[in-house]
């Protein structure tokens, strides 16, 4: 199975998620600046994920999304990740109401996959961040290990 990963990183965690899923999965994996056109062909499975930051993915992420030619996953099963502080540990109310307002970088990284003509393989997920740098939460590697298996099941 031809599988790739393609992420960017902040501070390092979602670069660790990336890894993680990478090494459970057999995939290759590819920080986005770092990504070939040629790389993206003949895919069966394509993971892209990023840190949310101001409620959305990095700015080299959508640019990311937004060169994929349309069409160019038609067939190829997409999912989606990124890494995000709990709003509820946070225990910031308006904090609260702007994530579910504008939500995180998954949802809006898988709709982009989709438009390209991905196929969702599974729902979008965040992996939990300690604080803005990090580190991650204990049991997160462990976590997207197991939801890379469900996505190459």
């Amino acid at each position: 199975m031809n599988i790739l990963v393609v992420y960017d990183s902040a501070y390092g965690n979602t670069e660790s998620i990336a890894k993680a899923i990478g090494s459970a999965c057999k995939a290759d994996v590819l920080r986005v600046g770092e990504v070939k056109a040629e790389q993206l062909k003949d895919l069966d499975i394509l993971l892209v994920g990023s840190p949310t930051q101001a409620f959305q993915p990095l700015p080299s992420v959508k640019a990311f999304l937004k060169n994929l030619p349309v069409g160019s996953l038609t067939n190829v099963k997409v999912a989606s990740f990124d890494t995000r502080v709990d709003v509820k540990q946070v225990g910031n109310r308006f904090l609260t109401i702007l994530v579910r307002l504008f939500g995180y970088a998954a949802q809006p990284i898988m709709s982009a996959l989709v438009k390209k003509g991905g196929v969702r393989a599974v729902p979008p997920m965040g992996f939990i961040v300690i604080e803005k740098e990090g580190p991650l939460k204990d049991g997160e590697i462990e976590r997207a290990i197991q939801w890379s298996k469900e996505i190459t099941e």
